[in-house]
């Protein structure tokens, strides 16, 4: 016992540990909600544009803001494939008493097959007016027991119904591994984020393939001979609602649309939940202004009605100013009647109260008629029995393209030869801030040799960044300078700390966004893409990571280039792991950083696009750069200063084979 007690007094006087010395902010009071700055600075970026929005009073008003919206989404989305034959085949039919289901393949893109069930009316005579039904995230795609009621009810009563699987979802698994019998990436949102993040360092993104899905559909839709062509209407749910109010605002052919629990606005969103999955995000997005009324705008005056769950995660009281805001537009065009908002007191999916709404609407506008307001009963069909595809999978019977091997094909033809430099910053976002950062200091830590000052400097209005700088006893006079920032936060320059100073550099340790003490708290939908709602959010209002990570860094430059001390011409910026490329961007931008040390750099923004499986590499992608420049580009343009690189990565953080 006395042995233990001494240990224990010996303990009590050792010095902290120095994570504990150099990561100071939970200690402080007015800094412990440091990681949440980020955020809520970006909500604020976002309500500075959306402050903006124009209040559209009048029919040609109305009308242009439609056509400005409707040519950026097909701008953000990298435009629209190329129209080629469907080879359109139905490969079974299940009879049901007053409706079948055709099990229909095409090909949106040549030999990117679409797997598809078509609900058709026994009943009556056609042609009969029709609805194309966009899925949802839903496990079962098509077979989902939600979209089987609604597709079964419209075909009863006497439309014509088209579904099909989202790529990702259903018989279209993009990652399916045979041997688990399933997706290698546990659900369909990962799958799509994973996608759309290889398609967003071409330029493009995911919805630029699940929307021309969607036109396809409607093409193979509207050539049936049971289908009035003039009298097709549009409605989905969550991910379906998305792809609603999409193929609503792109295609002038939908004459009625209903997206249920989607509609929201962007200030409840990102308040709340935040954006969402790849294809439901179009960067850039909010920095043109742009929300969710936009949507029934490109529509306008069509009939447009607004499918809302009060208990929803997509925000009612955004959808509720939203439906406010469009109601006064409609009512400025003499179609008041013809936007309509119903909410359920439930939580998300295509319920009842929802359903029983659309079929009402749809019946009013397509049909002309009161619909009787029952739900129909039928048997449902299994998930195998509607399946297209003799294995239940698309790669497994047929093979053909995926949104992979087509993402790499487009990454080919979109290359285009350019100004590296002006490139990077005009897509990273990067916006330079001249002068020396103000700085607020939290102490000082007395060393052997040296002393380290805790303070935090401003990045941008709204921005902190936490830092340490350690700085030699000795002389005065302008000594070389060190700006160290590491995936694993600024207490890691521990270890290298003494023998810096024994040089007589000065040293500032930072923590940029996202790292260090400005990491927010990892989750498990953190581990294949690191902080999504964050990054996404960043696109949205045309920034990037890499962009405001170099921003952070850069005013480190400025924050010492105006001290006494540093030799301006002295500063070497060290970038380790995660933080490296953010480091290498910095340096392109701001040729004040006179060598660099890279380790743990990314090999290429091509090896995102080449590797089926990327794991924690958005935090470093620029949407589009591979249109214009590479990682090696970029070194290329700071290549007269010296610069060591050690230890390059491939897409899964795994050392590269080519060291």
């Amino acid at each position: 016992m006395r042995h233990l007690i001494l240990v224990l007094a010996v303990l009590s006087i050792l010095p902290a540990q120095p994570a504990e010395e150099l990561n100071f902010t939970k200690s402080i009071g007015e800094l412990r909600d440091l990681p949440q700055q980020f955020p809520d600075w970006l909500r604020a970026e976002a309500g500075k544009y959306l402050a903006n929005r124009p209040l559209l009073d009048n029919a040609a008003a109305v009308k242009a803001r439609g056509k400005a919206f409707r040519e950026q989404i097909l701008a953000n989305i990298g435009g629209l494939p190329e129209r080629t034959p469907l080879n359109a085949r139905t490969v079974g039919v299940i009879e049901r008493e007053h409706f079948r289901i055709e099990k229909v393949i095409f090909e949106s893109q040549p030999k990117f097959y679409v797997t598809a069930n078509l609900y058709l009316p026994k009943q009556g005579t056609g042609p009969y007016p029709a609805i194309l039904f966009p899925l949802g995230h839903e496990s079962g795609a098509k077979a989902h027991e939600a979209w089987q009621y609604v597709l079964g009810s419209f075909a009863t009563k006497g439309f014509v119904a088209l579904a099909w699987d989202t790529a990702g979802q259903g018989e279209r698994v993009q990652f399916f591994d045979p041997d688990l019998r399933g997706s290698r990436i546990p659900g369909s949102t990962r799958e799509h984020t994973m996608l759309g993040i290889q398609a967003l360092v071409v330029g493009d993104s995911l919805a630029r393939y699940t929307i021309w899905d969607g036109i396809r559909a409607l093409d193979y839709l509207a050539s049936r001979k049971e289908v009035d062509p003039e009298r097709i209407g549009v409605t989905g749910n969550s991910g379906g609602g998305t792809h609603t109010a999409y193929l609503a605002a792109i295609d002038d052919r939908l004459k009625v649309a209903a997206p249920s629990c989607y509609i929201t606005n962007w200030t409840r969103l990102l308040a709340q939940l935040g954006p969402q999955d790849a294809e439901q995000n179009l960067p850039p997005f909010l920095n043109l202004g742009y929300d969710f009324p936009d949507f029934l705008y490109a529509f306008a005056p069509k009939p447009y009605l607004v499918l809302s769950a009060i208990r929803d995660f997509f925000p009612i009281g955004g959808a509720r100013a939203t439906f406010a805001e469009a109601q006064r537009v409609y009512d400025s065009l003499g179609a008041a009647e013809k936007v309509k908002m119903v909410e359920a007191d439930d939580g998300h999916g295509y319920t009842l109260p929802r359903r029983v709404a659309a079929y009402a609407w749809f019946s009013k506008w397509l049909k002309g008629q009161e619909d009787d307001g029952v739900e129909p009963q039928f048997p449902l069909a299994t998930e195998a029995e509607l399946q297209c595809t003799d294995t239940g999978q698309v790669s497994t019977s047929l093979g053909g393209e995926t949104v992979f091997t087509l993402n790499q094909q487009r990454a080919q033809q979109v290359r285009v030869k350019s100004d590296a430099v002006e490139d990077a910053r005009r897509l990273s976002g990067y916006q330079p801030i001249p002068g020396a950062p103000p700085v607020t200091g939290y102490g000082t830590i007395r060393k052997k040799g040296y002393r380290i000052e805790k303070l935090t400097y401003q990045s941008e209005p709204g921005i902190s960044i936490p830092a340490i700088l350690a700085i030699p006893d000795g002389a005065a006079g302008k000594r070389s300078a060190i700006i160290y920032a590491a995936g694993t936060g600024k207490a890691s320059v521990a270890s290298k700390l003494e023998s810096w100073m024994a040089q007589g550099s000065i040293v500032l340790a930072i923590d940029i966004r996202g790292l260090g003490e400005l990491a927010k708290e990892r989750t498990m939908s953190d581990a294949w893409f690191g902080d999504t709602s964050n990054i996404f959010a960043a696109l949205l209002i045309g920034r990037s990571m890499p962009g405001m990570r170099a921003l952070d860094i850069v005013r480190a430059v400025e924050l010492l280039s105006a001290r006494p001390d540093v030799d301006p011409a002295k500063i070497t910026g060290i970038g380790i792991g995660r933080a490296s490329v953010g480091m290498l961007y910095a340096a392109v931008f701001d040729d004040r950083l006179r060598s660099l040390e890279l380790d743990g750099l990314l090999t290429s923004y091509q090896s995102i696009v080449d590797a089926r499986l990327h794991r924690n590499a958005f935090e470093h992608v620029v949407q589009g750069a591979i249109r214009h420049y590479d990682i090696d580009d970029l070194l290329k343009v700071i290549s007269r200063r010296p610069v060591k690189v050690r230890n390059r990565v491939g897409p899964l953080g795994e050392m590269s084979a080519s060291q």
